[in-house]
């Protein structure tokens, strides 16, 4: 199953659009005419990019040309050249470019209702909200723990606008859920009295070598990258890093302390590595030991990337988490994140415990909906497959 989880995970370089039209008749001579594009249109739009320097703070080091538009697998800048988009806007344009009916849903839903806030119900948050949880338990009917838990209640979820704020959300129900394990008296008899005693010591987070989960507090404290963490130091407390796929290592680092863990299935940000399956069913048993919470981060991986809905659907059911984060590609470039949690989690997190101002707006959450519905289909998540066997065996 490892074996091939790796081959998949290979395929997270291809998205559903169509970006292997022009991959063939690529040649080497491709990276001289783009240093040639760049300076050209650097050339024909100084405004912009002076204004991008003088306005903007420097956070990013951008090529000296200026997108205008996009269509498909394809983008524009401002002298009309035209590039083969492998960026996807970061792994987020899964339907493309202008694509006909997230625009048409765009331009319908603006002339309706943009944003009311979480303090009014509005149709679309929680129509999308029972489709992610529709849709990730019928692709996977052999779980029956974490999310797939068979309870009357179900998975719910929670939107957000972006993927680090999921990941921040999800670390606050881990720490509220540790809490939760301590005052009701389900820590194991092997759990020191010191932890007994006082729920805020089972507050401990712990993430993985080369993962990445986001530049904000929480987030930054568990992507273990000295080049993202060490300007911002000190980190929030409590934060731990253990080396991925090593057993040994994470049983040692996930303890009675534990209050939650997260890993991505398939991580992106260094180089495409999976996790091995008994890895995965290991940590998950331990998280089950220690009463921890398990945490995968989809943001990157997940939504049909892997070829499947989830990447952790192609792991065998004991490996099932107890909270998916996920972003991206979600409304294919219009700002939005969720958190799925376990019915256990839902039943500790009550009102007032979280919160967002634009999270779950009408707008993103129609546009979910309709990305939702194209990536979830066996014809996509087979091109998916398709175009990821292709740039396996020709890059």
């Amino acid at each position: 199953m490892s074996s091939l989880i790796l081959a998949h995970s290979k395929r997270l370089l291809a998205t559903g659009s169509s970006r292997l039209l022009a991959l063939q008749g690529m040649k080497q001579s491709a990276c001289s005419r783009l240093y040639h594009a760049t300076a050209a249109a650097a050339m024909a739009s100084p405004k912009a990019i002076e204004n991008t320097e003088k306005f903007m703070l420097n956070t990013y080091a951008r090529p000296a040309l200026v997108l205008s538009h996009g269509k498909g697998s394809y983008v524009y800048d401002t002298t009309g050249r035209e590039y083969l988009d492998f960026t996807a806007g970061i792994a987020v344009t899964a339907l493309g470019h202008s694509h006909p009916e997230v625009a048409a849903v765009v331009a319908d839903q603006a002339t309706k209702l943009v944003h009311c806030s979480n303090l009014y119900h509005n149709e679309w948050a929680p129509t999308l909200a029972q489709r992610i949880v529709t849709a990730t338990t019928e692709a996977y009917p052999q779980g029956t723990q974490g999310i797939y838990a068979k309870d009357d209640s179900g998975a719910r979820v929670f939107f957000s606008n972006s993927g680090t704020e999921a990941n921040e959300g999800a670390l606050k129900f881990a720490r509220k859920y540790g809490k939760h394990v301590v005052a009701a008296g389900q820590l194991g008899k092997a759990v020191s009295e010191a932890v007994h005693g006082d729920p805020n010591l089972k507050s401990g987070l712990v993430s993985f070598t080369g993962g990445f989960h986001g530049r904000s507090m929480g987030a930054l404290s568990l992507t273990a990258n000295p080049k993202y963490q060490k300007p911002f130091t000190p980190l929030i407390p409590g934060a731990v890093t253990a080396r991925y796929n090593s057993i040994p290592e994470m049983s040692a680092f996930v303890d009675e302390r534990t209050c939650g863990v997260i890993v991505e299935p398939i991580q992106g940000e260094g180089g495409i590595h999976a996790a091995h399956v008994d890895f995965m069913r290991a940590l998950r048993r331990r998280c089950d030991q220690v009463g921890a919470l398990l945490i995968y981060d989809e943001i990157q991986c997940g939504l049909g990337r892997s070829g499947h809905l989830w990447a952790h659907h192609m792991l065998p059911a004991d490996c099932s988490p107890d909270i998916v984060t996920m972003a991206k590609p979600l409304a294919n470039g219009i700002p939005i994140g969720a958190i799925l949690v376990s019915p256990k989690v839902a039943e500790i997190i009550h009102t007032g415990d979280h919160g967002t101002t634009f999270g779950g707006n009408p707008l993103a959450c129609r546009v979910g909906c309709t990305v939702l519905d194209h990536i979830n289909t066996p014809e996509f998540l087979a091109h998916v497959n398709e175009a990821g066997e292709v740039l396996e065996r020709e890059l």
